[in-house]
């Protein structure tokens, strides 16, 4: 693995702590959903992507048949606004073969679990492999006179997010042929904790490949290190990897995302809840699937009235044509209006709860959906033997203290 010097680059994003006083506080600039960034401005010390580091990866692709694993977040930030990366390159007369799409496609608009198709961006007129159908590991043919592969993709560092598992699979298909690999990084909203249960390997799945816990508090190219060097890839082989760093990112910088990732994480709420609200996609639960606020509530037909005065109805809209209950009243609770900011683990309350008050409990656990969520059949178990929020975080110390020796080595930034 080869690591870039940081490099002066005058492309600015979206958050610094900065020290003032002698204290630290947080300055964030928002972006409209538009996603219009005009409210950017100088300073002093700008985060930059790895992406907006063009100097110093367009060496490794001049004159090279490359391709890509790309999404809509995959794009090069400017004072007027951004531009993906696929034409930017392709304005550089970089050799652009195709486009690997992961889960919700190349422009991010396909439902959470539904299958992505082969096809031609309308657009640019590549071709597009889809890494989420039956095919989730490119090919030998589908790799035929590929130099490189190009690896950009914004993630939000909570295990069952499908796009680290695109990321292992890539990295192996390449390592099976002998094709080197360059993550561009990104920050992690979710990179200031470790938390969660740890993945058990008798569970891994596209869900969670690797025996991390659910929050694993790395960026990408970080985790690319990882799972690289510690021989997580199948039968051990390597990839010739090269990860570009970002300049002037720290672990506990806020990152306000500028794009969604994907259909149902609008906003910094729900990415911050996702790690805790996340778990809920492996029962019967709704977790604002269906509304304008996915992640950041919680309902079901079936949970007690009596003790949420709360209710909504999920519908059929844009990332869920099929929610949990559509068209049903749900009742639960409201989350939008909470402090996150100083949430530093996942939060158990909210299905401890619910499970609590729901009557039938049998319906309550989609049992073999929720162990490929946690990673484990012992949070269920816990939860249905009435231990508390704290007790089950108590369970999983040892685990988590393990994997931070690990993780501790692959730590590119304070």
């Amino acid at each position: 693995m080869m690591l870039f010097p940081c490099l002066k680059n005058t492309f600015l994003l979206l958050v610094l702590v900065i020290s003032s006083c002698g204290k630290t506080k947080k300055t964030t600039i928002k972006t409209e959903e538009s996603l219009n960034i005009k409210a950017l401005k100088a300073i002093d010390t700008p985060l930059v992507i790895a992406a907006n580091k063009t100097a110093a990866y367009l060496p490794l692709l001049k004159g090279k048949n490359i391709a890509i694993v790309a999404n809509q977040t995959s794009v090069i930030f400017n004072t007027s606004g951004y531009t993906h990366i696929v034409d930017s390159l392709a304005t550089l007369n970089i050799s652009i073969a195709k486009v690997f799409a992961p889960e919700h496609g190349f422009r991010g608009v396909i439902d959470a679990g539904e299958h992505v198709k082969d096809g031609l961006d309308k657009k640019t007129g590549l071709p597009l492999v889809s890494l989420y159908g039956k095919n989730r590991k490119p090919s030998k043919e589908q790799l035929k006179d590929i130099d490189l592969v190009l690896f950009d993709i914004q993630d939000v560092g909570v295990r069952f997010y499908t796009y680290i598992a695109t990321l292992q699979l890539v990295m192996e298909a390449c390592a099976e042929q002998n094709i080197p690999v360059l993550v561009l990084d990104r920050p992690n909203p979710n990179a200031h904790y470790v938390d969660g249960p740890t993945m058990e390997s008798e569970h891994t799945s596209f869900l969670g490949m690797t025996q991390i816990p659910l929050v694993y508090g790395m960026t990408i190219g970080e985790y690319a290190q990882m799972i690289n060097e510690e021989g997580w890839l199948t039968d051990g082989v390597k990839t010739n990897l090269t990860v570009v760093p970002m300049d002037h990112y720290n672990h506990e910088y806020f990152y306000s995302l500028p794009i969604r990732p994907s259909p149902n994480l609008p906003n910094d709420l729900s990415i911050k809840l996702y790690p805790s609200l996340g778990l809920f996609e492996g029962t019967d639960v709704n977790a604002g699937r269906g509304t304008e606020f996915q992640f950041q509530r919680y309902g079901a037909p079936f949970l007690d009235q009596s003790h949420y005065s709360f209710s909504y109805t999920p519908i059929a809209n844009f990332g869920a044509k099929y929610p949990k209950h559509k068209g049903e009243v749900c009742f639960g609770s409201d989350l939008t209006t909470i402090d996150t900011s100083d949430l530093k683990m996942v939060d158990l309350q909210w299905i401890i709860d619910a499970y609590t008050h729901t009557k039938d409990k049998s319906v309550f656990f989609l049992t073999s959906g929720f162990t490929k969520h946690a990673g484990t059949k012992k949070l269920q178990k816990q939860i249905e033997a009435g231990m508390n929020a704290a007790e089950i975080r108590e369970t999983w110390q040892t685990d988590i203290a393990k994997f931070k020796k690990i993780r501790g080595k692959y730590l590119m930034y304070n």
